[in-house]
């Protein structure tokens, strides 16, 4: 039977009870019919009959085709032409009985009759009755004139009219897009669709012009439809770009400045750099960066980096403390600082009211009063009610949850201020001169503007005091000396400015305009070369932002846009400046400098630009003006890119040692295995041979841990003339490397391959559980879990190691850079306490390719051999060696497994009642993760699996606008570092070669450590 007869009577049969079968080819039965399921009273089992046919054979004579059929004809040749029973007659039984049972015949028929009534009277598809007619007989009024069709269907319709009236759906609320666009259906849906992750201000502006991820609780618009990666980059370069960071978590601490610094010296380390008790930031001055770790842990048990800001001393006894986090950081950090300070849980704690997301307010939704009236919602008191738009928490916490922790023995508190200030960021050096041109300052104001909103109370409140006056004065004076700065970069990094601003939709141009400087206007002013020298007084960071109470009259009593706009339609020249005087809302705003570029010699200054920290609620009317000024809008994209050319570590991408990098990791290996898997196998490169052991998931635990075992199987390493040979051993580490004499590698001469090298490890020793530097496949997750390494972010020592790094002979020698760095020359006595110090750490490094070439995700950095160095003084334009091929291994395991799927889906019918035997369940759970062109067992040596030694890996790289050439940022083995700066020539220090996963080919790279 072919497949669309097989379809064609599954069809059929779909509606049969399960009593009555009709197999294509059925045995000989009584009846000559298919098999009933009557009573056994009645009917003769199938051993009976076989009995009884067998003595019916016996006695009687045998009934033979040839009695029934010609000649030379079978049954089923006869009538094959047009309109035969070549179908309907193979199924009979070849001998007819001699005698029938008339009861279990007849019930039997009766079986068969019933099914086929049932399939009669029963509908096989959902269609209506006027769709069965022919074609030539439908009619168009068929399907509400019941009167059109054949009165032989007509009853059958009134039943189908009837049915579909009682099981018609309930009226649908948002029957039609005019009434889904009206405004309170729309706040509805947006508050709806944003319960799981939630919408910044500007969702919906990103929404129509972004492509949208759902990522740590947000919907965040991850980078723009358009082309415009050149162009964003020339924004951030020339012009400015602009950044909602509104998804950042803000925590507030609360609490007397001694108190809050000894607690939180626990969890930093002034090895690192600055700390929150630097004296800078401590006044509230300068904004500040430092790395957090479990409290007492360091350099262990890395929680992530977090900018913070102390609010400016105002003679109180309690000092505020707001720290900025990354929300994927923000469980891990919020935990311990409850843990540090004691924190409880208070007994009455803040609900956020998500007005239009509660279970009463969508029942009351839900209410339709009467179908073809117009519906309305009412609130509990049976008033017309319009929901508005209420921003709840943040999306990383329950918003039913308390959002503020007490210290029982300190005092201190700790808020979730997230969402509650809004942070935008403008990158490039004329983002002052946006600023400028979208702010204005807030005007004094003595007289309330409505006594009952209690409008701007606050500011007229604070200009009945000459300080404030005079303070304000002041900011404004600086704000305006903005204008006059070639970029941000030239102010101190991290300064504070804090301002009262005018609300910014009143004083927008007609049509986009881009924001330029104005250098004439303050060619010879001596504040802007102060504002240089001194930067913004400790005074002016003061802001009105630090009080909750003046940041929620402020959100509360805006201005809606559509009274915004009525007051613009009734202005007498059209298109003319909107004066709102008292009325106009005055809004406290935070500006914070970004430094931009610090580290390294090239490009100072890059990237720098300014923080807006604002209140909630005043997203939208901000962030249209700025786009009125010229600037263009990035994405978390954009943002990584930033990091990128600055040569920082991207949060959580590049912090491999905490909780958050872990898990990016993880999610990341997974969407490269199934974007590896959706590829067939001819069109996917196959990594074992490439010699590639883990391209979706760095193995840094397995990294360090091979290099320590490296230098404890090489060997003693104390230099002769050295006065404290117990200081120059570390429990008997050398340098020397005895594979390196053995290594079998490409020609340095032609750079051509050679013949296929051998993996060191055999197929047997790759099951030997003994085998040292090996790692269980079962093994990965935990040793990731485990975090048995470390970052080292000491500045003491990045700094001594990144004086080693450059060459100190030839053409690009540094021949006072140690001197002037005040670093010691790399003698065994520095760096062996080092390595005793830090045995399993990594080190953060970036790369710059000499030549052509672009380093990708996950690639090698490794060891330039003496031949390759040699090769390259010799030849300019030699590109660098090539990898030999690897042999796959595992590929008649995957071909061995394919046969065996293979013969069980042959053998499938056979198999179908017996469950497998144990050894193939076994082989099944063992070759279960075994991909063709990945490495599928134990991990070996991952240092000396490859012609050159593995110093480390790439989390990030690309070409490089800025740079002209390749550029990539990672991470190395800080033993590995030291041993092969210590082994490279003076002309030579800190050239390494890349090799991207899919590729054999090296190229050379200048490595550097930025400090």
């Amino acid at each position: 039977m072919s497949g669309a007869k097989e379809k064609k009577r599954a069809k059929k049969m779909r509606n049969q009870p399960a009593s009555v079968t009709l197999p294509a080819e059925p045995g000989p039965f009584p009846g000559g019919g298919s098999r009933a399921c009557p009573t056994p009273g009645d009917v003769l089992s199938e051993h009976q009959y076989q009995q009884q046919k067998f003595l019916n054979q016996s006695s009687g004579p045998s009934y033979r085709k040839d009695q029934y059929f010609p000649k030379g004809q079978n049954r089923g040749e006869r009538g094959r032409g047009r309109g035969g029973w070549q179908g309907g007659r193979q199924s009979i039984s070849e001998e007819m009985p001699r005698y029938i049972t008339v009861s279990a015949f007849a019930q039997a028929r009766a079986a068969e009759m019933r099914a086929m009534l049932k399939a009669v009277s029963q509908k096989s598809s959902n269609s209506m009755v006027f769709q069965t007619l022919p074609r030539h007989m439908r009619r168009r009024a068929m399907s509400h004139n019941i009167k059109r069709l054949p009165r032989r269907l007509q009853e059958i319709a009134k039943k189908e009219a009837e049915k579909a009236v009682h099981q018609k759906k309930e009226q649908s609320k948002t029957k039609c897009r005019k009434a889904r666009r009206r405004h309170i259906n729309l706040v509805a849906e947006f508050n709806r669709r944003q319960r799981k992750n939630i919408w910044l201000e500007t969702h919906i502006w990103h929404a129509k012009r972004f492509h949208m991820v759902k990522k740590w609780g947000y919907c965040l618009g991850n980078t723009p439809t358009e082309k415009c990666y050149r162009a964003c980059y020339r924004a951030m370069t020339k012009h400015c770009l602009l950044q909602d960071l509104s998804y950042y978590c803000c925590l507030e601490l609360t609490g007397k400045e001694n108190e809050l610094l000894k607690q939180l010296a626990r969890i930093c380390s002034i090895d690192t750099g600055l700390t929150f008790g630097e004296a800078g930031c401590l006044s509230g001055r300068f904004e500040g960066s430092v790395n957090l770790y479990r409290a007492d842990r360091y350099p262990e048990d890395m929680l992530g980096p977090v900018t913070f800001i102390w609010k400016p001393r105002d003679g109180s006894e309690n000092r505020q403390l707001w720290i900025w986090m990354h929300p994927a950081l923000k469980q891990d950090i919020l935990g311990e600082l409850k843990a540090i300070f004691q924190c409880s849980e208070p007994e009455e704690t803040y609900i956020p009211e998500p007005a239009t997301t509660s279970v009463q307010e969508e029942k009351q939704m839900d209410i339709v009063l009467s179908v073809g009236k117009k519906r309305k919602k009412e609130d509990k008191e049976g008033e017309k009610a319009v929901p508005v738009k209420k921003i709840i928490g943040d999306g990383t916490r329950d918003p039913f949850q308390s959002y503020t922790w007490i210290s029982q023995t300190t005092g201190g508190v700790i808020s979730d201020r997230s969402m509650e200030i809004l942070r935008y960021r403008l990158i490039g050096p004329l983002s002052h001169s946006v600023l400028t041109e979208s702010l204005k300052a807030a005007s004094l104001q003595t007289e309330m503007a409505d006594s009952e909103t209690g409008l701007n109370n606050w500011w007229v409140e604070s200009c009945k005091d000459p300080e404030k006056v005079s303070l304000h004065q002041c900011q404004s004076a600086i704000f305006e000396l903005l204008e006059g700065l070639s970029s941000p970069s030239q102010l101190p990094p991290g300064a504070i400015l804090g301002l009262t601003v005018g609300d910014p939709r009143v004083n927008m141009p007609k049509k986009k305009t881009k924001a330029m400087p104005d250098f004439e206007k303050y060619r010879d002013n001596d504040k802007v070369r102060q504002l240089y020298l001194e930067g913004v007084p400790v005074e002016c960071a003061h802001s009105f932002i630090w009080d909750q109470d003046i940041c929620k009259n402020v959100t509360e009593n805006k201005i809606s846009e559509q009274d915004l706009n009525h007051m613009r339609a009734q202005l007498l020249v059209p298109g003319s400046q909107l004066d709102l005087g008292p009325c106009e809302s005055k809004i406290p705003i935070l500006l914070v400098q970004q430094p931009g570029k610090m580290a390294g010699e090239d490009r100072p200054g890059w990237g720098s630009g300014w923080d807006i920290y604002l209140p909630k609620g005043w997203g939208m009317a901000f962030w249209i003006p700025f786009i009125y000024r010229g600037v263009r809008v990035g994405g978390l994209q954009e943002a990584l890119k930033h990091s990128e050319y600055q040569r920082t570590p991207h949060t959580p991408n590049d912090f491999p040692d905490c909780q958050a990098g872990m898990q990016f990791a993880k999610e990341l290996e997974t969407n490269l295995l199934e974007k590896f898997k959706r590829c067939p196998p001819a069109k996917r490169p196959n990594y074992v041979k490439l010699g590639t052991l883990s391209p979706f998931i760095i193995p840094w635990g397995q990294l360090t841990k091979n290099w320590e075992e490296k230098m404890k199987a090489s060997g003693e390493f104390v230099h002769p003339s050295s006065p404290h040979p117990e200081h120059c051993t570390i429990k008997g580490h050398s340098f020397y490397d005895p594979k390196a004499e053995n290594m079998k590698e490409a020609s340095p001469e032609t750079g051509e391959v050679e013949e296929t090298m051998e993996i060191t490890s055999s197929e047997g020793a790759l099951e030997t559980e003994d085998v040292p530097g090996t790692q269980d496949v079962g093994e990965r997750d935990e040793t990731m879990a485990r975090r048995d390494f470390i970052v080292l972010r000491s500045e003491k020592v990045l700094m001594q190691l990144s004086a080693w790094c450059y060459p100190t002979a030839g053409k690009d020698r540094r021949i006072r850079l140690v001197s002037r760095l005040g670093q010691k020359e790399m003698t065994e006595n520095v760096f062996l306490p080092i390595l005793m110090s830090y045995p399993r750490a990594l080190v953060w490094v970036n790369l710059s390719l000499l030549r052509k070439g672009s380093p990708e995700l996950h690639a090698m950095i490794c060891i330039p051999t003496e031949d390759d160095l040699l090769h390259l003084s010799k030849d300019k334009l030699f590109c660098g060696p090539q990898e030999p091929k690897h042999r796959d291994i595992f590929k008649h395991k995957v071909q061995k497994l394919k046969e065996e799927k293979k013969k069980k889906k042959d053998n499938i019918k056979a198999l179908e009642g017996d469950p497998p035997s144990v050894p193939e369940e076994e082989t099944a759970e063992r070759h279960d993760d075994l991909i063709l062109g990945l490495w599928s067992d134990a991990l070996p040596d991952v240092t000396s699996h490859c012609s050159r030694t593995l110093l480390g890996y790439i989390t990030r790289g690309d070409f490089s606008l800025a740079a002209g050439c390749g550029e990539a940022l990672g991470f190395v083995s800080v033993t590995g570092l030291v041993y092969m700066l210590h082994s490279q020539p003076a002309d030579k220090k800190g050239l390494v070669l890349l090799r991207t996963p899919a590729s054999l080919q090296y190229r050379f790279a200048r490595l550097t450590i930025e400090v």
